[in-house]
């Protein structure tokens, strides 16, 4: 396959097609990575919604401290840069215990906890 851009917008149709291939892949890709994060979501809140419940703290650093060093793990045995994947996690760890909050104020208060997803109307919980 050779990449004859010319600067004017042409592209070798062999080089259009490939390229296509893998933007359709990463699609895919983007898809299920959105809806395994709605999963985890869902299954968090739950968690949440029990820590409550129970007046447990809404985050938990120990199992957090494992979560990350476990990611860390399966990053590099996946060669993917571990510090990304730490980020990546960090950032999910903290949207969760914000939802966390949200619903142990709500269940303080009496307040059934939304539904939706993060960013969204939803609380969900982190674990």
């Amino acid at each position: 396959m050779t990449t004859s851009n010319t600067g004017t917008g042409a592209v070798d149709p062999e080089v259009r097609q490939e390229l296509d291939r893998l933007r359709d892949s990463i699609d895919n890709i983007d898809a299920a990575v959105v809806h395994m994060l709605a999963e985890r979501f869902k299954a968090t809140q739950q968690v949440g919604r029990l820590k409550a419940l129970h007046q447990l703290p809404p985050a938990d650093p120990a199992r957090e401290a494992r979560q990350i060093e476990r990611l860390r793990s399966l990053a590099e045995n996946a060669k993917l840069d571990p510090a990304f994947a730490e980020k990546f996690l960090n950032f999910i760890i903290a949207e969760v215990i914000r939802h966390h909050e949200r619903i142990a104020e709500d269940t303080h208060n009496g307040r059934p906890a939304q539904e939706g997803g993060p960013g969204g109307d939803q609380a969900p919980a982190r674990d």
